[in-house]
């Protein structure tokens, strides 16, 4: 392959920004792990003539699901062997999308144990966490199909399909993640009226994360900061379930009346599982359950989030040391671990209501913020 056309191959970042955006859309993925091949698709996002399609080309799939939801999914005598693995399920022939919808999400979970179901329990195969990952890092349900390929099939004629290898994909998600800034410019605001808002993407062009500056902050001395992730529905409207919205605004206020101050704004909505699924815990917290018992419920960890983003965005403003501005001790492990000096962890103890005393209390128990 000459260099010229070597330049213009996708990287592994947007080669899995292609299998992400394809599982958004419905559409089948090709995962590769030396001789294991496999075609993936979400169940979220499958429509019916596709999955006829798909199981007339490759035969029946298996359903993958992650521990977590299969154990809120199965009978507690089908549950209890399970472990931290994916649980792959043999469907029945001729299951349809409801039946796939039914044990994907949460919210169609009927009381009483569901029918006694198949579990595959031969040798692991690593493309299913391959797969589960990549649904969630899409924001999708937990949940995909898998149609194994034999090591001599050939796909149909026409038929292309965004492929990602699992060593590369295995490297990239360990990595650092790399940071470009694109855009820069001033932003009075009302706690303080001399900012500056970066804008950072990541490099699959996917994702865009923000840092704001108040004021003029000396990089050679620990800088008062907030680590926030997006909340639309506390900080745009007001919301009572969460403690979001008071304590950003408490937290520019604080840097408003220092004079300096930066502000890591990281869009990883619902602690990183997006708006979308933030609502289905929504509805399952209506139904009796709590905040990280709704998350597994749904086969989300307690907390998806990637907090290195913002140690990235740090030291390329030049900061080294912070005075951090959270409850939340994973955020100061995070930069600790990534080489950001916390001098000084501020509790930022605000927003309790009625609506949300419970969910406190479940952040303090469950999560150990400093409540």
């Amino acid at each position: 392959m000459s260099r010229v056309a070597e330049s213009l191959l996708p990287s592994t970042a947007e080669r899995l920004s292609r299998v992400q955006s394809d599982l958004r859309l419905g559409l089948p993925c090709l995962l590769t792990d030396g001789p294991d091949r496999a075609v993936v698709v979400a169940v979220e996002t499958l429509s019916q003539a596709r999955l006829d399609g798909l199981r007339e080309l490759f035969g029946v799939p298996e359903l993958v699901l992650t521990s977590n939801r299969a154990r809120a999914a199965m009978a507690p005598v089908q549950s209890a062997d399970i472990s931290d693995l994916p649980v792959r399920i043999c469907p029945p022939k001729h299951a349809d999308m409801d039946w796939f919808l039914r044990l994907a999400d949460a919210g169609q979970d009927a009381p009483g144990p569901v029918a006694p179901l198949h579990r595959i329990r031969d040798r692991e195969v690593r493309l299913h966490g391959l797969a589960l990952s990549l649904v969630k890092s899409s924001e999708l349900l937990p949940a995909a199909l898998i149609f194994s390929l034999a090591g001599n099939a050939t796909l149909p004629d026409g038929l292309s399909m965004a492929a990602v290898e699992h060593s590369d994909a295995l490297e990239h998600f360990a990595q650092t993640p790399a940071l470009s800034s694109v855009a820069v410019a001033g932003l009075p605001v009302e706690a303080h009226d001399a900012g500056k808002l970066h804008v950072f993407r990541d490099p699959d062009g996917r994702t865009e994360h923000y840092a704001f500056e108040i004021g003029t902050p000396d990089p050679a001395r620990p800088v008062l900061a907030r680590l926030h992730s997006a909340c639309f529905t506390g900080d745009v409207l007001g919301s009572l379930k969460c403690d979001c919205g008071p304590q950003l605004r408490a937290a520019m206020l604080r840097m408003g009346e220092e004079g300096a101050g930066l502000l890591l704004y990281l869009n990883q909505e619902g602690r990183g599982i997006g708006l979308a699924n933030k609502m289905r815990v929504y509805d399952l917290q209506a139904r009796g359950l709590d905040t990280v018992d709704a998350n597994h419920a749904l086969g989300f960890e307690d907390d998806e989030r990637d907090f290195r983003v913002a140690a990235v965005m740090l030291r390329s403003l030049g900061f080294g040391a912070v005075r951090l501005l959270t409850n939340n001790p994973a955020k100061v492990h995070t930069f600790r671990a990534q080489g950001i000096e916390v001098v000084e962890q501020l509790p930022l103890r605000v927003g309790k209501n009625i609506h949300n005393s419970g969910y406190l209390a479940v952040k303090a128990l469950k999560s150990g913020h400093a409540l």
